[in-house]
């Protein structure tokens, strides 16, 4: 097991974490990666070195998820078939509960356990707020309800760091990004319990409320934008062809070839990023037999409402919001789905780039 702390300018909690993982179990492999925290934080990072730790050095701070993606590959070039867990560097996560996840991680079949926290009324009001809103918001794109999604304490098998590193976000939507592509690539999560540990507040956080916020909810409003898109062009496709043409069939059949057709290549390119997951003609016929059975739905539910004396365009509202639920999801899990790329062990992986001093561990 090697434990992975990207950190920007940390405090004593570091080191004091460093030693009680050592304490409680002295061969442990641990990385530290200083993202950019710059010259007055030197004498910490030199304090995690003699304490035996691997010390990662980037010039100037990208984020979290630029500092995470640099452990990962220095440890799958030193280290790959060891298992990694991630903490943050300010306290939040206990010595016991990261052993706790990485020993959880080595006795399963290759899942990703994450540390979830239960977030009582004693927890800052940002953090309770935040992990609500973002544990709702992302439960129809994941695929189930994660009780913390912005949990920092994580374990990996060895299998999964290749995935990793292709995962897009340089900054705390790495982490989230991570949890939406999880179940689409076929990697399993777990949750494990974990103690809730919050210092002054938890103001040493440098999460950013607003900028981390976007980019964390980016995916979802891709796909948000994806569906409107679609929806727009149907909707006036609909009612164009169905005043120059009078069948409704004929209308539906029109509309829905040229809404998919916008609808799946921006779905692809942009929402589920499978341009080399998967192939576009084997996507494209998995799209467009899903195309033709909601089709039948959709001109189904039309013509039962319109016949029922419901207005047109109301007709077509109340449809596609019974359909969007069972599009989204056949969508994720069958067209766009792809074999967990991990797999391939095979792939070589490129060394990390990085400043400073890389001394590593058994």
């Amino acid at each position: 097991m090697i434990v992975l702390i990207p950190a920007y300018q940390p405090g004593r909690r570091m080191l004091d974490l460093i030693d009680e993982l050592h304490a409680a179990r002295p061969s442990l492999g641990i990385v530290v990666v200083d993202d950019g925290s710059g010259p007055a934080y030197d004498h910490v990072f030199a304090a995690a070195d003699s304490a035996g730790c691997t010390v990662l050095r980037v010039a100037r701070n990208h984020g979290k998820g630029y500092a995470l993606k640099e452990g990962f590959r220095h440890i799958a070039a030193v280290s790959p078939v060891e298992q990694v867990v991630t903490a943050d560097c300010d306290g939040q996560h206990s010595a016991r509960d990261i052993l706790r996840v990485g020993d959880r991680v080595a006795d399963s079949a290759g899942i990703i356990v994450l540390g979830s926290r239960r977030f009582g009324r004693d927890a800052p009001a940002r953090s309770r707020i935040g992990n609500t809103l973002s544990s709702l918001l992302s439960a129809p794109v994941i695929g189930r309800r994660l009780r913390d999604t912005q949990t920092g304490l994580r374990g990996f098998p060895a299998s999964s760091l290749e995935w990793l590193i292709g995962v897009p976000g340089d900054r705390f939507d790495f982490e989230f990004r991570m949890l939406l592509r999880a179940e689409r690539a076929g990697v399993l999560i777990e949750e494990l319990d974990i103690e809730t540990i919050y210092l002054d507040r938890n103001a040493s956080s440098h999460f950013r409320a607003v900028a981390d916020s976007a980019k964390v909810f980016a995916p979802l409003g891709l796909f948000a934008l994806s569906g409107l898109v679609a929806f727009a062009i149907d909707t006036v496709a609909l009612l164009a062809l169905t005043a120059l043409t009078g069948s409704m069939l004929l209308a539906v059949i029109g509309a829905r070839i040229a809404s998919a057709t916008v609808n799946f290549t921006t779905n692809r390119l942009l929402v589920f990023d499978r341009r080399r997951a998967t192939r576009t003609g084997y996507a494209a016929v998995r799209y467009f037999t899903l195309a033709l059975i909601l089709l039948a739905a959709n001109y189904g539910t039309l013509d039962a409402l319109t016949n029922a004396g419901v207005p047109l365009l109301a007709a077509k509202v109340m449809t596609e919001a019974a359909l969007f639920a069972v599009s989204f999801t056949v969508q994720r899990d069958v067209v766009f789905s792809a074999r967990h790329p991990a797999s391939d062990t095979g792939s070589r992986l490129r060394a990390t780039a990085v400043e400073g001093t890389a001394r590593s561990r058994p």
